[in-house]
């Protein structure tokens, strides 16, 4: 049984690997791409990935309503880099301003991350050419 993660991170493993190969993503791409992986992911390991709640992209503009207000300000625009997020650390009392983290994925669910984003980068070359 895989983990159940925050999509927040699922969107940050997503803008930080697509950055890394210079593959262009945005909000309306970002969204897609959660759509994408939690049908597979519940394909392959039975269960909603994200914590938060999901919606279709068919009857609503986003899939993760938390997303889609982080990121809605970007448009068209690339997305070079994930939101920040509020962290307080137990036994402190200042609140630190970080970016979202990337999962600590198992070796399937890496798996199988990498080849959505793979099809992902796929489809943008097809259509580019």
């Amino acid at each position: 049984m895989s983990k159940v993660y925050s999509a927040q991170n699922f969107a940050a493993y997503i803008i930080y690997e697509l950055n890394e190969t210079n593959t262009f993503v945005n909000a309306k791409a970002l969204q897609h791409l959660l759509e994408v992986v939690k049908r597979c992911w519940e394909n392959v390991f039975g269960s909603n990935p994200y914590r938060e709640e999901s919606y279709s992209m068919l009857t609503h503009d986003y899939v993760v309503k938390e997303v889609y207000e982080a990121y809605k300000e970007f448009g068209e625009q690339h997305i070079s880099k994930p939101e920040n997020e509020w962290y307080l650390k137990y036994g402190e009392f200042q609140l630190i301003l970080r970016p979202y983290a990337v999962p600590a994925f198992s070796k399937e669910e890496e798996k199988l991350m990498r080849k959505i984003l793979n099809q992902y980068r796929h489809v943008l070359f097809k259509q580019a050419s």
